[in-house]
């Protein structure tokens, strides 16, 4: 633009000489022929004013629009991750959630062993109408109220040791003395076989299972043919399922449903044996048992019944 008006300015500087040189005639002449040029130079500068405002005013409008679109998708991130941030605290906090009631599902799943093997009890209790005992001023349990020499080894006594020990060596003696151990006590009192049942069967109600379990055990062992042994014998396997020791549960159970296959607890030591075996990872076994039940024991309680089918639904067993 600048080059194109010095251009006109040394143009009309050469003609200023040049008319400088001319008569009126020829400078007439000249004057209008170069009146024409000047005005075809104006439109053409007009037009070219023109082109540059246009193109200006298209790249400025452009720049505009450009920063417009850079605004707007800085601001669609900034929501999105905003958003993105939302999502991930909501998910952490619904994880801690989770987190906090399962371990209160595994604490209450716990409790409701418990409780149903308290109410186990309890019915059993009714179904033999046993008397109620009375509370005592002094909550004794289960055994001895005497006090023990807790340092003492259980299977020896300690109350005819003599005050000095003596050495006997083997060169003056010439023999060895040797004396076999004294038997473990009994840990059942020395009473009839229904006290002693009742008397076994009161740890697992104050939750002393492993007690339980010893007391149990020793009852089967004195009164293999009594009518409670087998009754002795599925609570036995129940010392074992609930301290989760599946592996000696199902073993006794397994005793007890073939042991004792017209006892009272007959179907109950069934219906436990194809749960221990099914919780042992054996399923179209343990499944196999659970579905039998009704018809291996058609006339079962009501309950034993309806907890098999349920326990049926829940493995998912073929019917």
């Amino acid at each position: 633009m600048r080059n194109y008006i010095k251009f006109i300015k040394h143009t009309l500087l050469y003609l200023l000489i040049f008319f400088s040189h001319l008569n009126a005639e020829q400078e007439e002449i000249y004057l209008q022929s170069i009146s024409d040029q000047i005005q075809v130079i104006t439109k053409d500068l007009k037009t070219l004013e023109k082109a540059v405002y246009q193109k200006s005013d298209v790249n400025n409008k452009s720049s505009i629009n450009s920063l417009k679109s850079d605004g707007l998708n800085e601001d669609i991130l900034t929501k999105h991750l905003l958003k993105l941030n939302e999502i991930e605290d909501q998910f952490r906090e619904l994880t801690n959630k989770f987190e906090e009631v399962s371990f209160k599902l595994d604490k209450l799943s716990t409790r409701v062993t418990k409780i149903q093997s308290d109410n186990q009890l309890r019915f059993t209790d009714l179904e033999n109408n046993s008397p109620v005992v009375k509370e005592k001023k002094k909550n004794i349990l289960p055994g001895t109220s005497k006090p023990q020499d807790f340092g003492a080894t259980p299977s020896y006594q300690t109350s005819s040791l003599p005050n000095q020990q003596t050495i006997n060596s083997v060169e003056s003696a010439k023999t060895v003395i040797t004396e076999e151990p004294e038997k473990k006590d009994s840990l059942l009192p020395n009473k009839v076989a229904e006290e002693q049942y009742e008397f076994a069967v009161s740890f697992m109600k104050i939750g002393d299972y492993e007690t339980a379990e010893f007391a149990l055990k020793e009852f089967i062992e004195k009164n293999k043919d009594h009518d409670l042994a087998g009754s002795a014998q599925y609570w036995y396997g129940e010392t074992f399922r609930i301290r989760q020791l599946y592996s000696d549960a199902a073993t006794a159970y397994l005793d007890g449903y073939q042991n004792y296959p017209k006892s009272k607890k007959a179907p109950d030591n069934l219906l436990k044996l194809g749960i221990t075996m099914v919780q042992l990872g054996e399923k179209d076994q343990g499944c196999k048992m659970i579905s039998g039940l009704k018809k291996e024991y058609p006339k079962a309680s009501k309950s034993v019944l309806q907890k098999a089918q349920y326990e049926q639904k829940k493995f998912k067993c073929k019917s």
